[in-house]
């Protein structure tokens, strides 16, 4: 219980160290970006006579204005000053490009002097490029620190990468406050404990048993110095000890703790170079090899290049400093030294941060070298931003191809004659699905795996068909059998086998295994198992052992090895599943044909859309109703493709589990007019699962209409048995009354003031006479006498018969009529009657005059006959009900609202069509349409 609230708090600290950490060092970057340290160029030197000018930059402000070195600083705008905190302090009050007062002393003397104080120069890029390996730090730490928290020495790893992230990304900005302050002895911190944390873990590493009084010892070794360092540090800053707080001193102060960490650095790596050479096991010294190379490559270009030459008071030019970059090199090594994993992953990680190392050097020297070349051209003492930029942009673009030219090389250095074998084991890979034979495809694998790990066990199990779902070994190198195997832990459901490969790092010391099992593992002495699977099916297991050195295979090799894996399960599969494959895959086919044979068969339009709305499927149907071919519609959005009010209609419903439709929906679309009915499905997995949208889009315009003109007709129909008995009773005393009223008109005199009413009653009688003869002759259903009649003449003789009214009325007609119409069975009266209504429509419909055009022609067997007008038109509640009897919108007297009903029978005892089309204020069209009379063929 103890020990778990141990770790916990433990966690819990470290967590929030972490967390203070990354926001100290975001808002240090913010303020190293954001803030300018007000510079006068001069860098003060603390004595007892004051702050004195230990150097003078020259062209800087103080140079300026006359300031030398040795000059003592008195006072800053009136306000005296003793050291160069107050100096600091003062300018960052007075802040960027202020005017200041400077009052000195010279030899004896005081003078004033006035200066501008401009921003310090900062040394962003090598900052940057620390808090990137600061960063690199810290993110391994993590990774290594979450993934095996419980491991040895995981949380003495973390802290060291914590206070190396902290070391790299702390930067005081000489604002001296109090932020400023704790940036500061932070980063002092780090410096001293980083170096003894990797050499304390060095001493520790691999575990070991020593006694209390050792372990103090080795703990004041490593801590005593960095903790003499610390104080020595905190001494001079508090001018305690008789210590002083000079330039010098801080100077010294540098030398000291750099030697110090790369001497603490190089003793870890000769520290783990002895405990290589020491240790017993394999593994062991496989992990300490790495460890050993890994901690002197990030030490030595460190050490060489830039501490040893700062201690030796040398001028090292300005790319050394880029060598910290090698640190980065330890805590990748030491990511596996922790972690253990089974593979020897430290050789790829040490090479590759190699070829990184040396590429970002090369390209570092490449970076300067065209600095001073384009500065050697321009003859400026710097190149300004443009060429800086220039020279940034070209070793961009060097880096990539330098670093694989790099790696190339140290690939031919490791592996020597080796790389040819891993060039071309792909390319026998690839090659081996072409062979179904077994034995010879095991050899041939077998062989090339050998020679290229250089692997002398080797062995090939696969799924024994007398039981199903074990193993049997099919093929060995190297192996000594003497006695049965028990292979049950090469059961294909294994998780280790779903993770890539199962491992023994020692087959006699292996845990969870029956003991016969390790008799097996003791027998074959491989160490990797590595799963052949197809199709989710493992179908046999390659084993190997170590390389003819001892060493294990490295990460490479195992990637290597699975890639094999994964063509050696097909070449074994492909025998078995061949021809069964290929009878599948036709009958697939055909299965996949045969429905999309049946969508696009379809008189509907069949589209399927994803959870986003893109179009998968698009069927023949769809391309004909809205003219998208497929190769346009799929792939895009369906929004895009359809009119707009139909696609606002279906995304509405896109949120609907339940299968949903529109119902006749009319859209004007491309200058057709349709009238759809959509049915919207949800489109589900096999599982379940909703994976978009199937929409059927239905056509209903054709039957809408036909729909239209059964109803019309039914009500015709009903209306002709009403008009008939009308008919027959109104008829009689409708002859009573004009008879009666003939005579009396007779009987009176000339002049008789009511002869005027008895003409009118005359007139309306007769005008009752007509309604009831249009209302029998609606309602007649006799057989009429048929002949084949020229449409083109009936026209002309209707036209004749209403030129005078027309002309009266200020309408201009033109005729269109097709020169060679055939002709049409029916009745040339009742067609006659037809015409006549729609040209006295027409006519009543431009009160104020316009043209009436009347067009025949022939198509596809039929004679069509069109009337357009330019009247007034008619509106769109009124379209759908002017071949209903009796309705009119003339004024009262002007009709009776027979018309088109009448018209309207005769054209479909005629077996034609009647259409309307019309814009209220431009006009109306109607399209009249008879079948042509077909001529006899005589063979």
């Amino acid at each position: 219980m103890k020990q778990n609230l141990r770790v916990s708090l433990g966690a819990v600290v470290l967590a929030l160290a972490t967390l203070t950490a990354v926001i100290y060092a975001w808002i240090n970057f913010r303020q190293r970006e954001v803030y300018d340290i007000p510079d006068d160029g001069v860098a003060w030197l603390d004595t007892t006579a004051g702050a004195k000018a230990w150097n003078v930059t020259p062209n800087s402000p103080a140079a300026r204005a006359g300031i030398r070195a040795e000059d003592i600083l008195i006072a800053i705008n009136d306000v005296p000053v003793h050291n160069q905190v107050q100096v600091t302090k003062r300018l960052w009050r007075a802040g960027l490009w202020s005017q200041v007062r400077y009052k000195l002393a010279r030899g004896g003397s005081e003078f004033e002097t006035r200066l501008i104080t401009v921003p310090a120069e900062k040394p962003a890029s090598i900052e940057n490029y620390e808090r990137v390996v600061g960063l690199l730090y810290l993110f391994i730490g993590l990774f290594i620190f979450i993934r095996r928290w419980n491991a040895p020495r995981a949380v003495h790893f973390y802290v060291f990468c914590l206070f190396s992230f902290v070391l790299f990304s702390f930067h005081y900005s000489g604002k001296l406050d109090a932020f400023d302050y704790e940036i500061y002895w932070a980063k002092i911190a780090s410096l001293m404990l980083a170096p003894a944390l990797l050499f304390h873990f060095a001493l520790v590493f691999p575990e070991r048993s020593e006694g209390a009084a050792k372990s103090f010892s080795k703990l004041a070794l490593v801590y005593g110095p960095p903790s003499l360092l610390i104080l020595f540090h905190v001494s001079i800053a508090l001018n305690a000890l008789g210590f002083v707080p000079w330039l010098g001193s801080r100077i010294l102060l540098d030398k000291i703790e750099y030697s110090y960490l790369a001497i603490y650095f190089l003793a870890a790596a000769l520290t783990f170079y002895k405990s290589f050479r020491e240790a017993p096991s394999g593994v062991l010294r496989q992990q300490l090899k790495w460890l050993t190379f890994g901690t002197l490559a990030g030490t030595l270009p460190f050490g060489l290049m830039y501490v040893v030459p700062f201690v030796l008071d040398a001028v090292p030019p300005v790319w050394t400093k880029f060598s910290a970059l090698s640190l980065v090199l330890i805590p990748l090594c030491f990511g596996y030294a922790i972690i253990r994993y089974r593979l020897m992953d430290v050789d790829i990680i040490f090479k590759r941060g190699l070829a990184y190392t040396a590429a970002t050097a090369a390209i570092a020297s490449i970076y300067f070298a065209l600095i001073a070349l384009i500065a050697e051209f321009t003859h400026a003492q710097t190149t300004g931003p443009i060429g800086g930029m220039i020279a940034i942009v070209i070793a961009a673009f060097l880096f990539q191809p330098f670093r694989e030219w790099i790696q190339a090389r140290l690939d031919r250095f490791f592996y020597r004659d080796r790389l040819d074998y891993r060039r071309t084991l792909i390319e026998f890979g690839r090659t081996l699905t072409n062979e179904v034979r077994f034995d010879p495809m095991l050899g041939s694998v077998m062989d090339r795996i050998s020679q290229t790990l250089l692997v002398d066990r080797l062995a090939i199990f696969v799924e024994d068909p007398l039981q199903p779902g074990q193993m049997r070994l099919a093929r060995s190198m190297g192996v000594r059998l003497a006695e049965p195997m028990d292979l049950s832990f090469l059961e294909p459901a294994r998780p280790e086998f779903a993770r890539g490969a199962l491992f023994f790092e020692s087959p006699r010391a292996a845990r969870d295994v029956s003991d016969s099992v390790r008799q097996t593992l003791e027998q074959l002495d491989l160490n990797y198992f590595v799963p052949c699977r197809i199709r989710e099916r493992t179908v046999a297991v390659l084993g190997l052992g170590k390389t003819v050195d001892g060493d294990f295979l490295s990460s490479d090799d195992v990637e290597l090895v699975q890639t094999i894996a994964g063509y050696v399960a097909v070449a074994l599969d492909n025998a078995q599943l061949y021809n069964s494959l290929e009878q599948k895959a036709l009958e697939i086919a055909r299965l996949k044909d045969f429905s999309e044979n049946i969508v696009e068969s379809l008189n509907v339009g069949v589209l399927a859309v994803d959870l986003g709305g893109i179009v998968e499927s698009w069927n023949t149907r769809m391309e004909q109703l809205f003219n998208v071919p497929r190769h346009e519609a799929v792939g895009h959005q369906l929004r895009a493709l359809l009119p707009e009010e139909l696609a606002a209609e279906i995304a509405a419903r896109r949120d609907e589990e339940q299968i949903t439709g529109i119902y006749k929906q009319r859209l004007h679309h491309q200058g057709k007019v349709l009238t759809l009915n959509v049915s919207i499905t949800p489109l589900v997995s096999k599982s379940g699962e909703r994976i978009g949208r199937l929409l059927l889009f239905d056509d209903v315009t054709q039957r809408e209409r036909m729909e239209e003109q059964m109803s019309q007709t039914e009500k015709l129909t009903s209306l002709g048995l009403l008009a008939a008995g009308v008919a027959h009773e109104v008829n009689t005393p409708l002859a009573v009354i004009s008879n009666y009223i003939q005579m009396l008109a007779k009987q009176m005199p000339e002049g008789d003031p009511r002869q005027g009413i008895i003409d009118k009653i005359v007139k309306q009688t007769f005008r009752a006479s007509e309604i009831v003869n249009n209302l029998l002759n609606f309602s007649r259903t006799s057989a009429t006498e048929l002949a084949d009649i020229d449409v083109n003449r009936v026209v002309e003789e209707t036209l004749s018969l209403v030129a005078h009214p027309l002309k009266t009325s200020q309408i201009q007609v033109v005729k269109q009529l097709g020169p060679t119409l055939p002709a049409v069975r029916g009745s040339a009266n009742k067609l006659q009657q037809v015409f006549l209504n729609l040209f006295l429509n027409a006519r009543d419909a431009m009160p104020s005059g316009g043209m009436l055009e009347v067009r025949t022609a022939t198509h596809n067997g039929s004679v069509e006959v069109e009337v357009v007008d330019t009247g007034a038109g008619i509106s769109r509640e009124h379209i759908n009900r002017i071949f209903d009897p009796f309705f009119t919108t003339k004024a009262i007297g002007r009709g009776t609202g027979l018309g088109l009903s009448v018209s309207y029978g005769i054209i479909k005892e005629h077996a034609g069509k009647i259409d309307v089309r019309s814009t209220p204020g431009k006009g109306t069209s109607f399209h009249v349409e008879f079948p042509a009379v077909r001529k006899a063929v005589h063979v």
